[in-house]
């Protein structure tokens, strides 16, 4: 039976039972829902020029799972499923058709569904099938299904058809990279993918793992682990030491993000968190990066640089659309698991292009590039043991087990879709391709796993996260190198119309497959249950090289060799020629220099991104040792993130990001080039180990393959980025690659310009040493640094785009050398504490760097005289266009003493030009030979802010909006400490008794572990208990003498704020 409680008539429950509630149920249920009536109709009307906005009849919602939970909780029994309908006008009933569906009236059939799921299907025309399905499959793997089906002498299924698309698709199988490239008619020696590894054989450094995990591992420090003594059960929390590795990981999720921004990125965000879970037997992730890279948002009427290419008829979304809801997306997921966002970047970009590629030819048709398909890319850190950081091979009779969420069509043919231009297959197939995120499941299963990895002996196997492919990737893989029988029945189901095929190939999100020994499987399931992780056995490794799913009633719907599913796909040749663009040369007015300043300075990736800031948690878990925001006015300038890898010592990770596409139009070698030394220039402000050498990249290949010279483009970025790496002596040991950079219109294609995103990431052994991008008064002066050994070039600059222009030259970094001794001074410096602040010159130049190092602070600006004519170096050049908003490599550094900076940097044999000092006062002045500028503080400030703001504008209220823009220099932060606080942790005197201390806890709830060890170092002996725990009966907190619960999501917030937490402790007794 279906009973409906409504709520100011504009929301309805509808509740499921299998039985009838008593009266004081239905109380508690008035209670839950939030003050409403039970309706005692059996049939709802939404009105007349209304209707109801609800889940599809057939899905089981994540929120439902969460409600119906809760129920249990409160101790009502028979409730099986209750889903929201919301009552909208029907003119404004918009929704997402993949999970919602509009109803005129609700009764008591609004859940009965009569769809069958569709029968196992044999596939006998594959090449329409591909076609009708949008596979992705080409001629040559067509002809091979052909060929197999022969050799089998029977009919490939849809699922084995399915299957094989997704699990050898270019997102899963990297053909291109591992392809033969054959450029102007010449073979090249090397795939990319071999030039790529070549920076790990020769600069193997502190690699440990690289290349063989979905997760790049490096060595690490020893740390302290503070956990639970047990994980099945309540316990105390204790210290032991263990040696760590730290990871890396960043992964790029364009194709979904275009299509549905929101989940797009949450998911991308989710499916990087799973790949570091999932590196070795299990790792943990510490926090997340992020970029965003769209075509112009049209904030505004009056920005020249966005009225050179006229707005689209956009697919799926605006691209300011795409800015707000995918950072929503990355934001909400992060906030809900608990993973800190601590760096990241926006760049916004299109460009019409009307030249021909060589003087004699006639004028050719105009080339439209922007990111029209966006770039989303999610990255993170994380650490885990380095005793278990190489995954064991699995042996017939493990058990194989799946911790998570239920199967729903969400995400079918991902993988492949993903491999496509966007446009090239129906909206349909496209939107049936985009998951759906649930960061709550997540992080059931993340502590399931947080618990096998915190244990002295880790019983896990082998561990791979569920992303493209669904089923057929992560179990193919588990048992890639032995076999593995499935049984479909024992896959959980949220939707009973599934198919066969849609069962095993969805990419419903936050699963983890893992193979693990049977005796230990009981273990395991302690754990789930007492995390309230889903946890199912669904097979079994064998040792017959083949992957089977079969039911209970005998059906098949797979049943392949590994050796036909993996290993036959065609190598993949590309073949393209060298296209030489010639960009019109830069015209500017040398007297307008503010005007472009304030052009400049409104661009998205050099303006204030408070907008993204203020939206994510950026201090959860307790470890956050650098986030973005800096100074007294907390605005976000650091481009380096740090992470403490534990709570009380000063070892850390360190992050950072650096990306130049637009110079890689020019020239793909300076743009590869440019691109790691950003990241390498953000980075070098956090102290690390071992200088340099102690820094990994993972790099990650955005690109329009299959077009005109882009082939030819990609080869050499690539080689650019691998022999640039190794001559600093630094090494590439993880990336990914999305190489069908193309939006396709009715009316023609845009491009995206072809990018390299790079992520650094290394051991930061001096946590509280991190320098920062703002000047400090009373101390030393300022000094330049040129890395880039070039002269200025305004090519693929941020000036260059406003003038709506890229530039015929782009700097470059010519001297690997130079830039690895200019790096390893700076970290002696750091640890010497020499620098008072440190700043990159990257988006925007060295102007936007200077204000940018005095924006964060009240009454603070600087004095500036730039060289003239100096001979050989860098000021050679007296146009100041050029020397105040190139982009070249380089660093602006203020000293604590300018004696011993300068000192270190002769015996060094580094340039470091004194260009001005430090003043209280609300303006930087720059002096170059006669010339002058004045440039105010405070109103550049407001310019820089400005584009945020209006950003902040679309994404919440736009009076608190604008009240924030107002007021956000207005309050400068002061710390105001006791008397006696020295910063130093407290001593921990274990001899004496200790009051006994319980942290309380709920599914999707975080932050246990800091709140545990403040109150560790406040003199408590903390004792971790779980909901599961009291309800159970298992902790009945006898003998604790203080009780906390912490934040977080827990139920996901469902039905609002911890209102089934509060329920479960109100309406339950063992509670």
């Amino acid at each position: 039976m279906i009973l409906f409680f409504s709520k100011q008539n504009l929301t309805i429950y509808a509740v499921q039972s299998l039985h009838n509630l008593s009266k004081t149920d239905i109380q508690k249920l008035n209670w839950l829902f939030g003050d409403t009536s039970l309706n005692e109709k059996s049939l709802l009307t939404a009105g007349i020029d209304r209707c109801f906005i609800g889940p599809r009849s057939a899905m089981i919602t994540p929120w439902s799972t969460n409600a119906v939970e809760i129920t249990q909780n409160m101790a009502i029994e028979g409730i099986v499923r209750i889903e929201e309908f919301h009552i909208v006008l029907k003119t404004q009933a918009d929704f997402d058709p993949m999970l919602l569906q509009k109803y005129d009236t609700l009764d008591q059939d609004v859940f009965t569904i009569n769809i069958q799921p569709e029968p196992i299907l044999e596939i006998t025309d594959i090449a329409a099938y591909n076609k009708d399905e949008g596979l992705s499959l080409n001629q040559e793997e067509v002809t091979y299904l052909q060929d197999l089906s022969k050799k089998l002498e029977r009919p490939l299924t849809d699922s084995e058809v399915f299957g094989f698309s997704q699990v050898n698709s270019e997102h899963c199988r990297h053909k291109i990279f591992n392809g033969t490239f054959i450029i102007d008619g010449k073979e090249k020696p090397s795939s990319l993918f071999k030039l790529i590894k070549k920076t790990a054989t020769e600069n193997p450094n502190t690699i440990i793992s690289a290349y063989k995990d979905n997760v790049a591992f490096i060595d690490g420090p020893t740390i302290e682990q503070f956990a639970p003594k047990s994980a099945d059960k309540p316990d105390f929390y204790e210290k032991k030491n263990y040696h760590s590795v730290i990871s890396l990981k960043a992964e790029t999720h364009n194709f979904p993000t275009t299509v549905e921004p929101f989940n797009g990125a949450a998911t991308g965000s989710g499916g990087e968190i799973r790949d570091r879970l999932a590196g070795g037997k299990g790792s943990l992730p510490l926090a997340g990066t992020a970029v965003y890279m769209t075509s112009y948002s049209r904030l505004e009427k009056n920005r020249p640089w966005e009225q050179n290419f006229k707005a689209r008829k956009w697919l799926y979304q605006t691209p300011l659309d795409l800015l707000i809801k995918a950072s929503n997306g990355a934001s909400d997921f992060g906030n809900k698991f608990g993973q800190p966002l601590i760096a990241g970047s926006v760049l916004t970009f299109e460009h019409k292009e009307s030249l021909s590629n060589s003087p004699k030819e006639p004028e050719a048709e105009p080339r439209l590039l922007g990111y029209d398909k966006v770039i989303m890319m999610a990255g993170g850190i994380g650490y885990g043991k380095k005793d278990q950081s190489i995954k064991d091979k699995p042996k017939a009779g493990d058990n194989i087990v799946i911790l998570g969420g239920d199967n729903y069509r969400i995400g079918m043919g991902g993988a492949a879709v993903s491999s496509a231009d966007t446009g090239a297959f129906s909206s349909g197939i496209e939107l049936n391709a985009i998951q759906r995120s649930n960061p709550e499941m997540q992080k059931r299963a993340a502590n399931a796993i947080r618990a096998m990895v915190e244990r002295d002996v880790n019983l896990i196997v082998s561990i791979h996260d569920h992303g493209a492919g669904g089923h057929l990737n992560c179990l193919s893989e588990l048992i890639e190198e032995t076999g593995g029988k499935i049984n479909l029945d024992a896959l959980p189901v949220g939707d009973p119309t599934l198919s066969a095929k849609e069962i095993i190939g969805n990419e419903s999100q936050e699963r983890m497959g893992l193979v693990i020994g049977k005796e230990n499987t009981a273990t395991l399931r302690r754990i789930a249950e007492r995390e309230r992780a889903p946890m199912y056995e669904v097979g079994t490794v064998t040792s017959d090289n083949r992957f089977v799913f079969v039911s209970k009633a005998g059906k098949s719907p797979m049943d392949l060799a590994l050796a036909d599913m993996f290993g036959s796909s065609p190598k993949t040749i590309m073949k393209g020629i060298t296209v030489r663009r010639n960009y019109p040369t830069l015209h500017y007015d040398a007297k307008k220099i503010k005007y472009y300043l304030t052009q400049v300075l409104q661009l998205e990736a050099v303006a204030c991104k408070d907008w993204l800031t203020n939206k994510v948690d950026r201090c959860v878990t307790g470890r956050v040792a650098k986030q973005q925001c800096v100074g007294p006015l907390q605005i976000p300038l650091n481009n380096c993130g740090v992470m403490a890898l534990d709570y009380n010592g000063k070892e850390g990770v360190a992050t950072s990001i650096g990306h130049s596409p637009i110079s890689g139009l020019i020239d793909p070698i300076a743009g590869s080039r440019n691109s790691i030394a950003e990241a390498l220039t953000n980075i070098v402000w956090a102290p690390l180990k071992d200088g340099l050498q102690s820094v990994s990249l993972s790099a990650n290949w955005m690109w329009p393959c299959n077009n005109e010279g882009e082939d030819a483009r990609l080869y050499e970025a690539v080689e650019a980025v691998s022999q640039f790496a190794i001559a600093l002596g630094i090494n590439v040991p993880t990336g990914k690659d999305s190489l069908s950079m193309k939006q396709k219109y009715p009316d023609g294609d845009v491009i995206s310009p072809g990018t390299v995103i790079i992520s650094a990431a290394g051991n930061c052994d001096a946590i509280t040493q991190v320098v920062e991008p703002l000047l400090q008064k009373g101390k030393g002066s300022i000094y330049y640094l040129n890395l880039s050994k070039d002269g200025f070039k305004l090519g693929g600059s941020s000036f260059a785009q406003i003038l709506n222009e890229i530039g015929n030259e782009a700097p470059s970094v010519n001297d690997a050398s130079y830039f690895k001794n200019t790096f390893n001074t700076i970290q002696d410096l750091i640890r010497n504490n020499h620098i008072a602040a440190g700043h990159d010159i990257s988006s925007g130049g060295l102007l936007t760097a200077l204000l940018e190092m005095c924006f964060a602070d009240t009454n603070l600006g600087a004095d500036i005289i730039l060289p003239n004519h100096s001979k050989g170096g860098a000021f050679e050049t007296d146009d100041l266009i050029k020397i105040l908003f190139a982009e070249n490599s380089g660093l602006l550094i203020q000293a604590n003493e300018d004696v011993a900076i300068e000192n270190t940097f002769a015996k060094a044999n580094i340039e470091a030009y004194k260009i001005g000092t430090v003043t209280e006062s609300d303006s930087i002045n720059i002096t170059h030979g006669s010339t002058s500028e004045i440039f105010s503080i405070s109103e550049m400030r407001d310019i820089w802010y400005k584009t945020s703001h209006l950003l902040d504008r679309k994404q919440s209220s736009i009076s608190k909006a604008d009240e924030r823009y107002e007021n956000y220099k207005n309050q400068p932060l002061n710390y105001t400490f006791p008397t006696k606080f020295n910063g130093n942790l407290p001593e921990i005197n274990t001899t004496k008794p200790r009051i006994k201390a319980a942290i309380l806890r709920e599914k999707g709830s975080n932050s246990e572990r800091e709140m545990a060890n403040a109150m560790y170092l406040a003199g408590f002996d903390v004792k971790d208990v779980h909901m599961t725990d009291l309800i159970s009966g298992r902790e009945t907190l006898e003998g604790i003498q203080f009780i906390a619960a912490v934040g977080g999501f827990s139920n996901s917030d469902v039905l609002g704020s911890a209102k089934g937490w509060a329920g479960a402790f109100l309406y339950n007794e063992k509670a």
